[in-house]
């Protein structure tokens, strides 16, 4: 049993919005907050992101999916519409292979239910190499951040989102929202293709037209596991389609939703 962070906005039918790797809740409450002009929108900090707790558990998307169905239980949700980018839209999917009667619609957010090559070891080396007993400032972990990353100042900024600071009671030093030892530990079951029963109910997949994550190949194993699914390319955006063409997301997302 775990208790998650969350938020809430709006009243109506409720969609709930999965965030992706190092990700948290924040990253979607600009997108939450106009669609809650719709909709009862739930954004969630899943298990050892943000504010939720963390665990020295297995961290794979079968547990992902209890917690979401959990919640839902909780909140007295019998059916929504998900949202699930990354990370959070592989959680998504494995949630509607195996709990197909609690969602309504499902929208995937520039994944596909595949296995990936790794592509985050120099994120974890670097946020593992940063010596937060030390650290002064959060313009120090910047710099760092900025150094080995290559000047990626969009990744720079959003790992920075998961950097807090203590306390005095607790010491007053720097911690991370995230549990970083347990997603580097179980990163190769984030990798994994997620698993279930072919999910019969419409389904949305966003791209960005910039990002290599869904590629025309992977049309057939998402035809396998979700027959009702179309495709849509948001062009000039890259992986974090959110952040970089929210407007044309939104439009995507009310079209599809409603």
């Amino acid at each position: 049993m775990i208790d998650l962070n969350y938020k809430e906005f709006g009243l109506g039918e409720p969609v709930i919005i999965l965030h992706g790797l190092f990700g948290t809740l924040d990253n979607w409450q600009t997108i939450a907050k106009k669609l809650s002009d719709h909709f009862t929108v739930f954004i969630l900090d899943l298990r050892n992101h943000g504010r939720s707790p963390q665990t020295d558990d297995d961290f794979n998307y079968q547990v992902l999916a209890d917690d979401l169905a959990e919640f839902m239980q909780d909140h007295w949700i019998y059916e929504a519409r998900i949202v699930g980018h990354s990370m959070g839209g592989k959680v998504a999917m494995e949630f509607a292979l195996n709990h197909p009667d609690s969602v309504k619609k499902l929208v995937v957010i520039d994944i596909a239910p595949k296995d990936y090559r790794s592509g985050h070891d120099d994120i974890f080396d670097a946020l593992i190499d940063i010596d937060l007993s030390t650290l002064t400032d959060r313009k120090e972990a910047e710099t760092y951040l900025m150094n080995v990353l290559n000047n990626e100042v969009e990744t720079v900024q959003f790992l920075l989102k998961n950097l807090s600071r203590q306390t005095e009671s607790e010491g007053g030093g720097y911690e991370w929202k995230m549990n970083l030892p347990v997603l580097h530990r179980d990163y190769k079951n984030i990798l994994k293709a997620p698993d279930g029963e072919p999910f019969l109910k419409p389904t949305l997949f966003i791209r960005g037209g910039n990002s290599h994550y869904i590629k025309e190949e992977d049309k057939a194993v998402i035809n396998e596991f979700f027959p009702k699914a179309e495709i849509r390319t948001i062009d000039g955006a890259g992986h974090w389609v959110h952040a970089e063409k929210p407007k044309e997301l939104m439009e995507m997302l009310m079209w599809f939703l409603q």
